[in-house]
């Protein structure tokens, strides 16, 4: 009778549920496993560090919407993979983490990286599981990534014991499942759809705002037919920007504070009344806005405003439920309204706001004066990934998406760390469906820190990836090099130099050349032009633009500050 090996289950499960990608860092006991995986055609990527491999897993997961799976090792290298698992299942991406564990008749004893990991990953997952033998391993991972992406997408865990890794077991003994179908789409109810349209119908100063749920939903058809048809004005959350592009004469992206603040009704499209609405409540919005909530999770509905229609469903099902409302009372906000002529004069002052600091002549550059020029150059098409303070808030506004999901960046738990793990993912997706697409990294200084290693992956698998770190010698702000060394005068510079500095000029593009890549130190819009230019030429080497720009630049005045008080 023929057998097979815990560590062939795995990848053979795995393969059976369209599993394509594993990311990840080997070592006991699962070392086994990764090599079973390529031999059952999973692409295995080894990073540098288990949190970086766990953020790509996730965004592979948010791209292809099957999810990505991270192997990693027990112990320590499970707990690197905690912040990952958070960030999935927060920004609700579908993920797999796949750790090694002590084996099963060492328990209790102080095996070699023992750790209680499956309860520990409970926090952090939709599943945390441990199968009870090897014959039940398909079945198992089957509902992982089942769980992964029905409802609300997250993280699933999975603990394998060392033990089971290299065990043999019959084949024919084995619980084989067939793989699990795409989730199932469900509709709101017809009452629901109609009060809604009703109350838009009604509405004097209407705002469609647009989530990354619409993104990961594949709802931009009907979004944008929706859009169309009705003429609202649109406000996307920062990684729905593409979904309808940031070009459409409907896009209020450039005057969001008025809109959000004057709104008097707000259909929600699978976006959140978290922090990056501002919860949906004074002084952000109107005391008596009017909001239609439209998403995927039942829990989520009535979070923070009681909403005055709920419509529970698959977002691009419901948004093509309400096109057919429309189709029998036709809606078509008026281009010439009061709300439309407020929005565009506010529009204009804050465009006109942004292009004189970027068009400033000034050195060091400013923020804006770096992203005018790289959004010159880029390709229209390209996939953006950003993080980092003002360079991830700043390019947001600055660096315009013209396709849906195809702008990565902190997301809903404000990740710093994610940026390269998901250029390596978008690049790995890209280059197996749309193989010209380039994938550009905009990093800020300390942003880049956090996974800098991740460089030599990318060199390692020659993924044309260009980072962009946008260098102001600091967190939110820093020092230049004059005032470093006056400060430094002053004593040690563990109690001298202030928390929020970073060692000024620091040559970020070594690390990208050290590897093989080519890197660049620019500091005029000559040299960030230039550099840019040769970067996309070169179609196969992955690049570095290390841009210095003033450690005091910082975003423009704003009407609100972008983080809302808790006591406001």
């Amino acid at each position: 009778m023929e057998e097979v090996s815990g560590a062939q289950l795995i990848a053979e499960a795995l393969r059976a549920q369209n599993i394509e990608y594993m990311f990840g860092v080997v070592g006991i006991p699962i070392t086994e496993v990764a090599v079973a995986a390529q031999a059952a055609g999973i692409k295995y990527i080894g990073m540098r560090n288990e949190q970086a491999a766990c953020y790509a897993a996730s965004a592979v997961g948010y791209l292809t919407g099957r999810p990505g799976v991270c192997l990693v090792v027990s112990g320590p290298g499970f707990l690197h993979t905690l912040g990952g698992m958070a960030n999935a299942t927060i920004n609700c991406w579908p993920l797999i983490v796949i750790g090694g564990s002590s084996d099963r008749n060492q328990e209790t004893m102080g095996a070699f990286q023992e750790f209680p990991q499956v309860e520990a990953a409970r926090l952090y997952n939709k599943l945390s599981v441990r199968p009870s033998s090897l014959e039940v391993i398909p079945a198992v991972i089957e509902k992982a990534v089942r769980t992964s992406i029905y409802g609300r997408p997250g993280s699933c865990y999975i603990d394998i014991p060392g033990d089971f890794v290299n065990l043999q077991v019959n084949k024919s003994s084995v619980k084989y499942v067939e793989c699990c179908p795409p989730p199932p789409i469900s509709t709101a109810e017809h009452s629901a759809v109609s009060e809604a349209a009703s109350i838009i119908a009604h509405a004097k100063q209407p705002l469609l705002i647009i989530g990354k749920g619409a993104a990961y939903s594949r709802a931009e058809s009907n979004i944008r037919k929706f859009v169309d048809l009705s003429g609202l004005p649109f406000l996307p959350t920062p990684m729905a920007k593409g979904v309808v592009p940031d070009n459409h004469p409907n896009c209020v992206a450039a005057a969001r504070s008025m809109a959000l603040l004057h709104a008097d009704v707000i259909i929600l499209l699978g976006a959140r009344l978290n922090w990056i609405l501002h919860f949906g409540l004074p002084p952000r919005f109107r005391q008596d806005v009017k909001v239609i909530q439209i998403d995927i999770c039942a829990e989520e509905l009535g979070n923070n405003v009681r909403p005055a229609a709920m419509l529970l469903g698959d977002i691009s099902t419901i948004t093509k439920q309400l096109l057919e409302e429309f189709s029998k009372r036709p809606l078509k906000y008026p281009s010439n309204s009061e709300w439309w002529k407020r929005l565009r004069e506010k529009m204009l002052n804050n465009e006109e706001r942004s292009k004189d600091l970027a068009l400033q002549k000034s050195l060091p550059m400013n923020y804006y004066t770096v992203f005018h020029h790289i959004r010159e150059l880029i390709p229209k098409d390209c996939i953006l990934v950003s993080e980092g303070a003002n360079t991830m808030d700043i390019g947001r506004t600055m660096l315009p998406n013209y396709h849906p999901r195809q702008r990565l960046d902190a997301g809903t738990f404000g990740t710093m760390g994610v940026g390269l793990g998901f250029a390596i993912a978008a690049a790995l997706v890209a280059k197996d469906r749309t193989p010209e697409k380039r994938v550009i990294c905009i990093e800020g200084d300390s942003a880049f820190g956090f996974s800098g290693m991740e460089v030599e992956t990318i060199c390692r698998y020659n993924l044309p990836i260009l980072i962009i770190v946008v260098n102001n010698n600091g967190i939110y702000t820093g020092l230049d090099a004059g005032s470093w060394k006056e400060m430094l005068q002053y004593g040690d510079p563990i109690t001298s130099v202030p928390p929020v500095s970073l060692l000024p000029n620091a040559r970020y593009e070594k690390i990208m050349s050290a590897f093989g890549g080519k890197g660049y130190f620019v500091n005029t819009p000559e040299e960030l032009q230039n550099a840019v230019k040769a970067s996309l030429a070169d179609k196969r080497a992955p690049s570095l633009i290390n841009v210095m720009i003033d450690p005091q630049s910082e975003r423009k005045k704003q009407e609100f500050p972008w983080l809302t008080r808790s006591n406001l």
